[in-house]
């Protein structure tokens, strides 16, 4: 960036003459926009028809092909009917000495005595056969996902052009909301839970995709050499060889297809998937039954975390050096799984005499939601003045300018005083002044950052006209990344508006934005700080690790039970599960700052401060952008879950679609909001690279 009272290259000085053109036409169409209302948003109903072609396409389409899906979705239902019998009919002790062993085999006694006491919570409190049906969507969604991701990802490695057809298309498919791959299943399979297997197994598909292909381009080549040399064929080098080397990287794909199958599983109890779990917490939550939900989304972590623990630890023994001592179950494996085995199978036989060794009695439930019902209206009798104001002062003074702008939040009722001319050029006068401060500290660029900031701030972001928005983007994304990225950017936003769905694309952009903001302030804090402290990293990586692995559909319930619904609500359930990335990358990137550059720091006696934020912060700007970019991905797949607490925008048209088939709209919704991350994540990814290359951090 340019610094204070340095003139600009040429590059700069173009760069500075496109954006003066591009602010001049943000005042411009605010004035057009009072005489000319299309220069503010196209209407739903008014755009091109694109929610129609969809709708006829899709028509025809099934007009052809519904026998063979339906085809399809009886197959599927075979092997899930079995599965949820064969779990149904296994006696609890029986799967918990089962996955207790398979904990202590991947972490060690910790994890699989944490293991036991997770299944034990899920048996005495009744959960047991939900948590069995949601074994078995799992289970049949699972090697659908794995299957389907490990041949893309060897298609991938084998064929480059391939892969840039595959890698496209993954990108769509991790920006495509997740309420958004159960639209097309609906209308495909129909009600019932054959559309959570499909959609899970799809949902869940590229990070398996991405593990294969990432760990067999990081086989070294003298593995392969050695393989050649040995007289190996193409068959048996992918799978004697390749597979076995990238195993660590693929475990940890199949780590992350586990959570995004059990996730959408969850997600896809809005369809009718069964009595699992996700379903008891939908309906708990509609039903207000707030104490009743906790315990069940209680139930629903204890299995993600279980699931997510168990393949880290996998991950990490398949990770161990050749010839490295193995210890634990790994040394002395018969005589272990023989006894696990025999103590199963004696386990099963006294179940046939102990009818409670078969099933948990219902007398013997222990489901402690009264309490929890009752400490729940405590608060919110005694302490409502609490949870109003922080809901109040976070909508008052952050979302609603953002959203709508200053002129129309700023009441008496709302801020004590209205908007009169005098503040209105005070305001002016302090987005000048802090224009002048960013440009003494980040060069020209920063101001204009600040100015629009400003702009938004008091206009608010749904209503500013669209040019406003789109050209600055538009032009953002060229001088980033580069005319393609300009381009796609234009096009996408060009998109948005012509489809009509323009107002619903920019509360999303709203929410997920203020989230993010959010997310960028604490999240960097908190990094900084873990990379600081041994101890709080131990301590953020624990809660790091926990909110990783919680579905999306959880993140719902403690918000609504304080909160009640709405936009504060939906933004908190964001923030807490996008925070992660930034917090981990933050860190990250302070830790990896070459060790030279912070000696030679100290030498010049920089304090710990300067240093920190001269050197360390500077040098780790790309990598935290990275987690930034990861946050603004999440943040979005979470906005469209908000939409069962009354958020508006694309996730409440997806949201909808389900609800009365609106397959056009729900698609247009989910190409929307796909469009606004591919975008994003284009955008802040080349920036990155930019400034890694700029840093020396990395070569073209």
């Amino acid at each position: 960036m340019d610094g204070a009272g340095v003139v600009p290259s040429r590059g700069g000085r173009k760069d500075l003459v496109v954006w003066a053109v591009t602010f001049a036409l943000i005042p411009a169409s605010i004035v057009l926009a009072a005489d000319h209302a299309w220069l503010l948003r196209i209407e739903e109903g008014a755009g091109l028809p694109i929610p129609w072609l969809f709708d006829t396409v899709m028509d025809w389409f099934t007009g052809i092909f519904k026998p063979v899906f339906r085809a399809v979705s009886w197959l599927v239902e075979q092997p899930l009917y079995g599965l949820r019998a064969a779990y149904g009919w296994l006696p609890w002790p029986v799967v918990l000495i089962a996955v207790s062993t398979l904990g202590w085999v991947a972490g060690g006694r910790g994890l699989g005595a944490f293991c036991g006491l997770g299944l034990a919570y899920i048996v005495v409190t009744g959960y047991w056969d939900e948590a069995a049906l949601t074994l078995a969507l799992v289970t049949v969604a699972l090697p659908l996902a794995l299957g389907g991701g490990l041949l893309l990802g060897v298609g991938g490695h084998r064929n480059a052009n391939l892969r840039r057809l595959i890698e496209p298309l993954l990108d769509f498919m991790q920006t495509i909301p997740t309420f958004a791959y159960l639209v097309p299943c609906l209308v495909l399979f129909g009600f019932g839970p054959t559309v959570g297997v499909i959609a899970s197994a799809t949902f869940a598909l590229p990070p398996m995709a991405r593990a294969v292909m990432l760990g067999l381009g990081r086989i070294p080549g003298e593995v392969v050499e050695s393989a050649v040399m040995a007289g190996v064929n193409g068959r048996q080098m992918l799978w004697l060889v390749k597979l076995p080397a990238a195993m660590p990287t693929i475990i940890l794909g199949i780590n992350q297809t586990i959570l995004a199958t059990l996730s959408m599983v969850v997600i896809a109890a809005v369809l009718g998937s069964g009595e699992d779990l996700g379903w008891e917490v939908l309906a708990t939550m509609r039903q207000a039954k707030f104490g009743e939900s906790l315990l069940t989304g209680l139930a629903i972590v204890f299995v993600a975390m279980m699931m997510d623990r168990i393949t880290q630890g996998l991950a990490r023994r398949s990770g161990r050096p050749p010839g490295a001592p193995r210890t634990g179950w790994f040394g002395h494996r018969y005589p272990v799984l023989t006894t696990v085995v025999l103590a199963c199978l004696a386990t099963l036989a006294l179940s046939l005499l102990m009818p409670p060794l078969r099933s948990w009695p219902q007398a013997w439930v222990v489901l402690p939601h009264e309490p929890l019902d009752a400490a729940i209206t405590w608060i919110n009798t005694h302490y409502p003045e609490v949870t109003d104001s922080i809901r109040n002062w976070t909508l008052f003074y952050f979302m609603l300018p953002l959203k709508i702008g200053l002129d129309q939040v700023v009441s008496p009722f709302s801020w004590g005083f209205a908007l009169t001319p005098p503040l209105i050029g005070g305001y002016a006068i302090l987005v000048t002044a802090l224009a002048a401060l960013a440009a003494r500290l980040a060069g020209w660029r920063g101001a204009l950052a600040v100015v629009f900031a400003g702009i938004v701030y008091y206009f608010g972001l749904t209503e500013l006209p669209w040019p406003a928005v789109l050209v600055p983007a538009a032009v953002l994304a060229w001088r980033v990344g580069g005319w393609r990225i300009g381009l796609f950017a234009l096009l996408a936003l060009a998109f948005m508006l012509a489809s009509g769905f323009w107002l619903r694309s920019m509360l999303s952009v709203y929410l997920c934005g203020s989230a993010v903001a959010i997310c960028i302030v604490v999240g960097v804090s908190l990094g900084t700080w873990a990379a600081l402290s041994a101890r709080v990293s131990t301590l953020l990586r624990t809660v790091n690790d926990t909110l990783q692995s919680i579905p999306l559909f959880v993140f719902l319930i403690p918000v609504v039970v304080l909160f009640k619904v709405g936009e504060f609500a939906g933004l908190l359930a964001v923030v807490m599960y996008a925070i992660v990335p930034c917090i981990r990358y933050t860190e990250h990137g302070i830790r990896q700052v070459d060790p030279s550059a912070v000696e030679a720091a100290q030498v010049m006696g920089c304090t710990r401060l300067q240093l920190l934020v001269r050197v360390q912060l500077p040098l780790a700007l790309p990598e935290i952008m990275l987690g930034i970019n990861q946050t603004v991905l999440f943040g979005l797949a979470m906005l469209v879950v908000t939409a069962l607490v009354g958020t508006k925008g694309l996730g409440q048209i997806i949201y909808q679609s389900l609800a009365n088939g609106g397959f056009g709209e729900g698609i247009t919704a989910a190409l929307c909001m796909a469009f606004i991350a591919m975008t994003a994540d284009r955008v802040i990814q080349a920036w990155s690279l930019r400034k890694k290359r700029e840093y020396g951090l990395e070569t073209d």
